[in-house]
């Protein structure tokens, strides 16, 4: 039996049937911006293996930075032990976080780093003496994970109504959409709805410009700042999820920069490794540290066994290095003018509803996608791996991708949105 026979019979792969599953290529090698397949054929990687893979694949600094750790220690439990690549590695976080941010809690996912987020959130009201605010509010079309208070905070209308039932339940306010023009009539939704719960409400948290993987929308920066005021003047703890956003994805080191204001806690991951080992943090500020720390428990109550694994912050440390030695926010605004050259024109095409373009993010959306076999095709005949979900065609290219990558990557976008609709279940779930 081929590992391809075997993986179609007994592996799952993500938001996919085990009896009808999708086709998947045998990867061998990564290099550079390219998935190199077991048959010899090569791939440009035009969404970054999910986001991540900012450096491209394989980069000899990251690589090289976690042999080395490899030959010294490969893990270390956090409870009672600390080691060189963490502190290292605390201390570039600080110094990349927004100003006030230092705290940093280590965790293995990007997931997990939302739930640890939710609970700073938590245990500093209760630490307030509020343990009745235990409630976050979340934005309508968001994604924060797939874990289960992750889920709870993602679109409720969104990928994951079949687990409501195991859910806690928590507030939420209309997706941000319709640019400034709506801002005021949201900002009074969100205000409303604080006041009415104040009682219950913990938090706001939020992906902040670019929601991702439930809508793929951008909105105004502007409403981070209402987020901003509500929380100041409710003592409310403001969350943002840079995950998907963070490191110069959409042309600037963090999405919320462009609205001038720190969060209280922040969540980072995805491309803070580069993309070869997992690893994300949570970063808060010293007012939600001190509160908690002060509280009756004290302690913050979370602890992953993988926390501040020696070789995913030893590549962490290497990928933050290669952040700092280039104009990456420059990648991203080339990357961005060179999409509005070649796929501004695609909002013309009788199945496409809009296109979207921030940093180094494209997003062509849909009337309905074009059947799996169609996109497969279109992989194939261009030599660029895409994964449209729902009604999006979309790329986020390594930030290092040159000129005639992102073309090829545009000229698959093209195809793929020149395809006639497929049958309703033609898209993945999810991304």
């Amino acid at each position: 039996m081929t590992p391809l026979d075997y993986d179609r019979k007994h592996i799952w792969h993500p938001y996919a049937s085990l009896s009808n599953p999708p086709r998947v290529r045998l990867a061998e090698r990564g290099e550079g911006v390219e998935i190199v397949l077991s048959d010899g054929r090569r791939l440009i990687d035009g969404v970054s293996s999910w986001w991540c893979v900012a450096h491209g694949h394989n980069h000899p600094a990251i690589v090289e930075a976690m042999r080395r750790q490899s030959e010294k220690l490969c893990h270390v439990m956090f409870g009672g032990f600390t080691h060189d690549p963490a502190v290292e590695l605390a201390e570039r976080i600080a110094a990349f976080a927004p100003k006030g941010l230092d705290k940093v809690f280590f965790a293995d996912s990007g997931s997990i780093s939302v739930e640890v987020a939710v609970k700073m959130a938590l245990q500093y009201q209760q630490a307030k003496g509020r343990p009745s605010r235990c409630k976050m509010v979340s934005l309508k079309g968001g994604y924060h994970g797939d874990t289960a208070c992750a889920m709870a905070l993602s679109d409720p209308d969104g990928m994951h109504v079949l687990f409501r039932g195991m859910m806690p339940t928590h507030y939420f306010v209309s997706k941000p959409e319709g640019g400034l023009p709506a801002l005021a009539e949201w900002s009074r939704e969100l205000e409303n709805l604080v006041e009415e719960r104040e009682g219950e409400i913990a938090g706001i948290i939020c992906e902040p410009v670019f929601q991702a993987a439930n809508a793929m929308n951008f909105y105004p920066p502007e409403y981070l700042l209402e987020m901003r005021r509500v929380c100041d003047e409710h003592d409310l703890v403001l969350v943002f999820d840079e995950i998907a956003a963070g490191l110069w994805r959409t042309g600037v080191r963090w999405a919320h920069e462009r609205a001038g204001i720190s969060p209280d806690v922040m969540c980072i991951g995805k491309a803070l490794t580069g993309g070869h080992i997992t690893l994300a943090a949570t970063v808060a500020s010293e007012g939600v540290a001190d509160a908690i720390s002060s509280g009756d428990v004290g302690a913050f109550m979370h602890g992953p066994t993988y926390m501040a694994n020696p070789l995913a912050c030893a590549a962490a440390n290497a990928s933050l290095d290669l952040f700092s030695r280039s104009d990456y926010g420059a990648m991203a605004r080339r990357i961005e003018s060179e999409f509005k050259d070649s796929i501004s024109s695609l909002g013309s095409l009788p199945n496409v509803r809009d296109v979207r373009i921030k940093g180094a993010v494209g997003i062509v959306e849909v009337e309905r996608l074009p059947s799996r076999e169609d996109i497969d095709r279109v992989i194939d005949e261009t030599g660029v791996w895409l994964r449209p979900f729902s009604n999006y065609i979309y790329a986020m290219p390594p930030l290092v991708s040159d000129s005639n990558v992102i073309r090829r990557i545009a000229n698959a976008m093209s195809e793929m949105a020149k395809l006639p609709p497929g049958p309703e279940t033609s898209g993945d779930f999810h991304e």
